[in-house]
């Protein structure tokens, strides 16, 4: 656990230092910097999380341009969007030895099975041969594995927090919440906006569950031990989960969340919000993008709060972290006419010019920082809110494995429903992990 706190420490600087900050000429791609020189006409089979709905898309096809043009070489694209599924298939092509040259992937605990399979290449051996190779990261906010070898180059980070739609809120006579909202305040806020028609909370139980998972954990614990795992339910930590799920269970009992949310999509529940049909959505940094390209007439309608804290958490805490990165397979290190191509590739996709395309108001681990173009209301509405965060830490969920969260999150509507209690889902989940 002290890896994680010391990265969340490191990463609780830079968000209060501020997340926009950085600027600098930043990396120049192309050259390979020693080991094979870089051929042309090469295809690079490539995976990312960069699917048809992801807010960084377009940023994505740009980058994925600009390298082809650059090379002459071809990536074929087989990204998808980020969810359970995308995850276990990731898993089963290594297992079936389908896997890409290029991953772009969580470098969490789900990263593992891959990791001790020794499916991908590690930084260090890659360097031994390509010296500048991740030349422009700060090494000390590379995710390191549990064999204490760093794997992936990291991407721009994520914060987690809450979305508003204050068109909403303004119809209900319900102020923005600000850096101090509590959670009384919050449940008296939701009836109001029940009784006047509209969903307060945009969730799907049955898809996306997770985000309000995190934070009722912290808000029956601290900070300081949001990656506490529990042994069973029994025990200090997972009493804290069970309360977790307890406030999730408390807040459909009340009707808070859409009357679908134990069948609909995330994708249904945030369009949800987006056409103004709900008040609170809690998701990440990413969703901002999605909303620019979706919803660019009614950026104003938009804004970032604080997730309702009590206990010893403060509104102003939130989820937050660098958890995806870029992996070089052992397949297509092992190929020399693909080698010197995916660490191109990887150089050019996390160059300080490209990596400026995906990054608003996310941190990153670029030693020049990113310099973004000018910030548009929903992105300065960002960066106003995390201007006021005084404390981050990971995702607890992302310290366990995919079969433990998987249980997990798949067990949120039993608990909720009254099926299960909140302790035997924990002790189900903590089984698997």
């Amino acid at each position: 656990m002290k890896k994680n706190r010391l990265l969340a420490i490191t990463l609780a600087s830079a968000l209060t230092l501020g997340l926009l900050a950085g600027c600098g000429s930043g990396n120049q791609t192309g050259g390979s910097g020693g080991g094979t020189p870089a051929g042309s006409g090469v295809e690079l089979n490539v995976v990312t999380s960069y699917g048809g709905d992801d807010g960084n898309r377009k940023q994505y096809e740009a980058a994925v341009a600009s390298y082809e043009a650059a090379t002459g070489n071809t990536i074929l694209d087989a990204s998808a969007s980020s969810n359970e599924e995308w995850k276990a298939k990731v898993l089963t092509d290594f297992q079936t030895g389908t896997e890409p040259d290029v991953l772009f992937f969580f470098t969490n605990a789900d990263a593992e099975p891959f990791i001790q399979a020794g499916k991908v290449v590690d930084v260090a051996t890659i360097r031994a041969a390509y010296p500048d190779y991740a030349g422009n990261m700060r090494d000390s906010m590379m995710a390191v594995a549990s064999d204490g070898k760093t794997y992936a180059v990291p991407s721009s980070g994520f914060w987690e927090n809450m979305f508003v739609n204050t068109k909403v809120l303004s119809d209900c006579g319900v102020a923005v919440p600000g850096p101090d909202y509590t959670w009384d305040q919050f449940l008296a806020d939701c009836e109001t906006i029940k009784a006047k028609g509209y969903a307060p909370i945009a969730c799907s139980l049955f898809e996306i569950p997770h985000y309000w998972f995190e934070f009722c954990v912290m808000n029956n614990g601290t900070l300081e031990n949001q990656l506490d795992l529990p042994a069973s339910a029994d025990d200090a930590a997972g009493q804290k989960w069970a309360a977790a799920l307890n406030d999730i269970k408390d807040l459909y009992e009340r009707g808070f969340f859409p009357v679908n949310t134990l069948t609909a999509t995330d994708a249904e529940t945030v369009q949800l919000f987006g056409d103004g049909e709900a008040a609170f959505l809690i998701d990440g940094s990413w969703k901002v993008n999605y909303f620019v390209d979706n919803y660019p007439d009614s950026l104003s309608d938009y804004a970032i709060s604080y997730v309702p804290a009590k206990g010893e958490r403060k509104a102003s805490e939130a989820i937050g972290g660098i958890s995806m990165g870029y992996f070089i397979t052992k397949k297509a290190w092992d190929d020399p006419t693909k080698q010197a191509a995916a660490v191109d590739f990887v150089k050019h996709m996390t160059s300080d010019e490209v990596m400026s395309t995906f990054v608003t108001t996310e941190v990153t681990a670029l030693k020049n920082g990113a310099s973004p173009a000018g910030l548009n209301a929903l992105q300065q509405a960002a960066a106003d809110a995390n201007a006021n965060i005084t404390g981050v830490i990971g995702a607890v969920q992302d310290t366990v494995s995919s079969e433990c969260k998987t249980d997990l999150f798949a067990n949120v509507q039993n608990v909720v429903t009254g099926k299960m209690s909140a302790a035997d889902a924990i002790n189900s989940a903590i089984a698997l992990n």
